[in-house]
């Protein structure tokens, strides 16, 4: 209910130009897959909910919405920070 109340307050924003390229669920590379002793280690991924690019600076905005923040995803909150340079905004 809390993502969907946020996605609608981005499309209102996507509406009247305050931002853009609005898109949910965007999946982003963290680690490639990888081999160590003929065994396959899967790449690891974080999906955020919601990214945009706000009109007024060109910044580009990731957003997650939590309730609660489980520690796999703090983990891959700091890898997805230290690879792309990008804060996620938490609602």
């Amino acid at each position: 209910m809390k993502e969907g109340n946020y996605y609608s307050k981005l499309k209102t924003l996507e509406k009247f130009g305050k931002i853009k390229n609005l898109e949910l669920q965007k999946e982003f590379l963290l680690q490639e897959k990888f081999k160590i002793n003929g065994k396959t280690r899967r790449e690891i991924t974080y999906k955020c909910d919601f990214i945009y690019i706000s009109c007024d600076d060109n910044k580009t905005h990731v957003v997650d919405v939590k309730g609660f923040k489980t520690d796999i995803y703090k983990l891959k909150k700091k890898l997805f920070e230290h690879k792309y340079g990008i804060e996620i905004e938490e609602v």
